[in-house]
């Protein structure tokens, strides 16, 4: 009697799991459907980048990324090894800072089964002419998408110095079989 009890809890225990790895990876493309039929969540975003750093009462440390296209408004991450990338956006020590012109290099997680919606989850939502909001130490940042294109990891060209100012950000794709990696850019619009 107590193997048959022993032997369904682990067969649930089984089911759970699977259900789990299969729903985790797509549950997040649910919720943005269904944030972005119902509800003003992409509004505010718009709104929030058209709106002066000091209105948006964050600190100047508080750096911050703000996409409205794919409903991101996100901490930026400082540091000096990939430790940082798991809480979120990392602004790579090798790449710029708004601040300083040149190519600011910002990687993300896109997919991980301990954070299924990873910041750069909707990176393939970015078209060309979207906007891109960061704010950096209490001034904001405009960017507007001018390119997407996936290129193999062993690509560092999207981290080299460039001399014009842009935003570089990128995540692994595609989200099933992670082998590559979606390169977005933009370049700089104004900053205020």
């Amino acid at each position: 009697m107590n193997l048959a009890r022993i032997n369904t809890v682990l067969f649930a225990a089984i089911a759970a799991v699977c259900l789990y790895i299969v729903v985790a990876p797509i549950a997040p493309a649910i919720t943005f459907w269904a944030a972005t039929h119902t509800g003003n969540s992409l509004q505010k975003l718009s709104d929030s980048l058209r709106l002066p750093a000091t209105d948006l009462r964050l600190s100047p440390h508080d750096n911050r990324l703000i996409i409205p296209a794919m409903l991101l408004n996100t901490p930026i991450n400082e540091g000096a090894d990939l430790a940082s990338l798991r809480t979120g956006p990392w602004r790579r020590p090798n790449g710029s800072t708004p601040a300083h012109g040149g190519n600011t290099v910002i990687a993300a997680h896109r997919f991980t089964y301990t954070n299924p919606r990873g910041a750069f989850y909707y990176l393939n939502k970015l078209q060309p002419g979207d906007l891109i909001g960061v704010f950096w130490e209490g001034k904001r940042y405009m960017y507007k998408v001018a390119s997407t294109q996936t290129v193999p990891p062993t690509d560092i060209a999207i981290e080299a110095p460039t001399p014009d100012a842009r935003l570089t950000l990128y995540t692994c794709t595609p989200l099933w079989l992670p082998k590559d990696r979606l390169v977005v850019v933009a370049e700089l619009e104004s900053a205020s």
